[in-house]
């Protein structure tokens, strides 16, 4: 079968910082990957690179196949993203949101109506979906933001960052709805985030990423064993991830 993303020897520069440095890896389908690492470690970039919104300087990537430099908008329609700060419209309501969005992905008006009740249901905001969501907490913005990646039903999902700065429990919500995604859907996500504890509980495999190197690369509990004999997933990421400047 082949990868949903394949990367090879991918590089980005900023003037005269490299953001990503000859990242390779792979990703197959119904996997969750996650790029765990530090603010700055190059996450972010690479999530903008494979969706087409950014240029490599050198190397390669290919997300089913096509090139996001050339293919981005092919790309996009599979994919679905959620950013660290939701891209919402505040003085819409949730079901206007998630109405707008569905549109521009030319969803037919009975599987949008569909979809967009499935995910109010879904993510627990049926009973708000007619208030705007200028009144909505942190917690609930970023369930509706899932929401609105996930209203199309994209097969590739990246979630870059998804409970930073929510309270322990909305974090904790948030996370429960990825897991039961993967359960329930099948779907492939790639997940970057700093929270080794997000990274254990959620993902197949890690990329462990500083300075945009991929420092190792494996499931927490091989790199575990195999890099440091350490009987702790635990120990590697506290081993291996520098502190953030």
């Amino acid at each position: 079968m082949n990868p949903v993303i394949e990367v090879n020897d991918l590089q980005r520069t900023f003037g005269s910082q490299k953001a990503v440095d000859g990242l390779t890896f792979r990703v197959e389908p119904g996997e969750v990957f996650g790029l765990l690492g530090p603010n700055g470690a190059g996450k972010t970039t690479t999530v903008r690179l494979l969706n087409g919104l950014l240029p490599p300087s050198a190397g390669s990537a290919r997300v089913f196949g096509f090139d996001p430099v050339l293919d981005g908008p092919s790309i996009r329609q599979r994919t679905g993203v959620l950013t660290e700060t939701p891209a919402l419209y505040e003085r819409l309501s949730a079901r206007e949101n998630l109405e707008f969005f569905a549109t521009l992905q030319n969803l037919s008006q009975p599987d949008l109506d569909r979809r967009v009740d499935d995910m109010l249901s879904f993510f627990e905001l049926a009973s708000r979906a007619s208030d705007k969501v200028e009144t909505y907490s942190k917690g609930m913005k970023q369930r509706l933001a899932l929401a609105r990646a996930l209203v199309h039903q994209p097969p590739l999902l990246f979630l870059d960052e998804p409970t930073s700065g929510l309270d322990p429990e909305a974090a904790q919500q948030v996370d429960d709805l990825i897991a039961d995604l993967g359960r329930t859907d099948g779907q492939t996500v790639v997940l970057a985030t700093h929270n080794l504890l997000e990274a254990q509980r959620l993902c197949d495999r890690v990329a462990i990423m500083n300075h945009g190197r991929i420092l190792a690369l494996g499931s927490l509990k091989d790199l575990a064993r195999k890099l440091w004999q350490s009987p702790t997933p635990q120990a590697v990421a506290v081993s291996t991830l520098p502190r953030a400047a």
